[in-house]
Order: C-alpha cells, then sequence, then structure tokens
C-alpha cells in the first residue's frame, strides 16, 4: 500500500460556532488546525460503502463534456440515478438536478463560479438531523421507506496526477466527539437570499485513517456516503482536499464534478 504525506485541514474546537460560506469565503468562521497525517492510496484496497464509507466504481458518461452543467442536469442526472441503483441495490433514487464543479485555486476560475472552490477544510456535507429531514421531505409518496441513505458521486476532470484530490477519512476511524457542529452557509451570486444548514468540521484524532485515489480518469468516479438513516452502515464521510506532494508544479489543475442523490428502500 502506498501513501503520502500532506497536511489535512482539521479544526479546532471553540465556543463559537463555525461557519462558512460556499462563495465569500473571507466571512468564514473556521479555526483551522490543519495537521499533516499519512495519506494512503485506496487503489485495490476493496473499500466499500457499508465500512468505510466510500468507494471506487468505473463509469464512463455519455456526456462527452461534464462541465456543461446544462447536459449535466438533462443527460448525466439520469446516469448517476442508474449508477447508484445499480451500486446500492435500492429501489428509487432521487437526485439533486445540478451538478457542482470545483475548480484548483490555480486556474482562477472560482470567481466566475457559484460555490466552486475546493474545500480546504474537513467536513460532512450534512449533520445528521438535517440530512435525515431532507430525506423525508423528498421521500417519495405512497411508499413505506425502511432505509434511506444520502451519496456524493465525485469525479475528477481533469487530467493526471489531480494537484489537489479528495482525501476521505475512514468512517470506522472516526469517534462521534470528533465531529464538530458548524453551519454551511449558501450565498448565490446572482443575489438571491442566502440559505443554509447545519455540517460538522473534524478535529484531530490520530486514529483518523485517511485514504484517497491516485490518478484519477474522468472515467471513475468516488461513491461517498453523506447520511445513512441504518445505524449498522457508516453513517458519513469526513472528507476534504489537500495539496498532493507527487503533483509537480505543471500538473494538471483540478477540475472535478460531484453529484448528488438520495436512495430509498421500500418495505
Amino acid at each position: 500500500m502506498t501513501e503520502v504525506r500532506a497536511k489535512i485541514g482539521y479544526s479546532e474546537r471553540t465556543e463559537k460556532k463555525p461557519y462558512f460560506y460556499a462563495n465569500a469565503h473571507e466571512k468564514d468562521f473556521v479555526p483551522l488546525a490543519p495537521e499533516e497525517v499519512a495519506i494512503a492510496d485506496a487503489r485495490g484496497l476493496g473499500c466499500t460503502l457499508d465500512r468505510e464509507g466510500f468507494t471506487l466504481v468505473e463509469h464512463k458518461s455519455a456526456v462527452a463534456d461534464l462541465t456543461d452543467l446544462k447536459a449535466v442536469a438533462e443527460i448525466h442526472r439520469g446516469e448517476i440515478a442508474d449508477l447508484l441503483k445499480q451500486l446500492t441495490g435500492c429501489d428509487e433514487v432521487v437526485i439533486t438536478p445540478m451538478g457542482i464543479l470545483r475548480f484548483s485555486e490555480k486556474l482562477g476560475e472560482n470567481e466566475a463560479h457559484d460555490n466552486s472552490h475546493p474545500a480546504r477544510f474537513v467536513h460532512v456535507d450534512m449533520a445528521k438531523e438535517a440530512a435525515a429531514a431532507m430525506r423525508d421531505k423528498a421521500a417519495p409518496a405512497g411508499k413505506t421507506v425502511i432505509r434511506s441513505a444520502q451519496y456524493n458521486v465525485w469525479r475528477a476532470l481533469s487530467g493526471a496526477p489531480q494537484d489537489v484530490p479528495l482525501g476521505l477519512c475512514a468512517y470506522p476511524s472516526v469517534a462521534p466527539e470528533d465531529l464538530l457542529d458548524c453551519d454551511a452557509i449558501f450565498d448565490p451570486p446572482d443575489g438571491s437570499p442566502e440559505w443554509g444548514f447545519p455540517n460538522y468540521l473534524l478535529a484531530p484524532n490520530p486514529n483518523h485513517r485517511w485514504y484517497y485515489y491516485s490518478n484519477m480518469t474522468p472515467d471513475e468516479a468516488i461513491v461517498f456516503t453523506t447520511s445513512e438513516s441504518d445505524p449498522d452502515r457508516a453513517q458519513c464521510m469526513p472528507h476534504g482536499a489537500f495539496d498532493n506532494p507527487l503533483a509537480g508544479p505543471d500538473s494538471p489543475a483540478r477540475v472535478s464534478l460531484e453529484m448528488r442523490g438520495t436512495c430509498y428502500w421500500f418495505e
């Protein structure tokens, strides 16, 4: 098993509740406490959604340009629904309409897009209670749901090696007290009202086991758990961007696409 050593964006414990913005990061209150950790290459390790909280899948899209968010909404959205249904064995999938593009800072693209910064602080996409409420709200009518789970499907669109890969903290290594309450605030660039929901940051713990997938291609994707109703499965996936020490100054700048989906199992 190969690994790299890099700094991960942990957060300190503070009395004041942290918060972060999708765009105006100059307004964030995230008390960062970065630590250098060993990050293992998960290729070939057989990591699973139920155990570690993440897995790698091969998946080729019919969309030639996945930075075209219109085509993503019209075509790729259905592809992701099919992927999650096949991967999880669920009965129905509800997909968020739009994808989220993120760009390495060295591209200088972030100001031209909404919510496009790589997350330099480790976080979980949504706090447990808020995620459960969102699953309940989106649940198909007329069905008795016996299990539900939210997933993020993350894909690198740029060439390898990625300069800012995605780091993943295996769920079994995370203690409940490591998750720090915070708020995610979305500030649309079109001037629409701000909105948000509870989230988690991550405090340091030497027991954490960190992973990434090296040299990803556009024809593969990381699927990881955002929230899960079954207490016997991985409940969430702390994750965050890190600077890849194996990527030289001429390495391609990261461009990535995220799709979010909620899976339901019926009685």
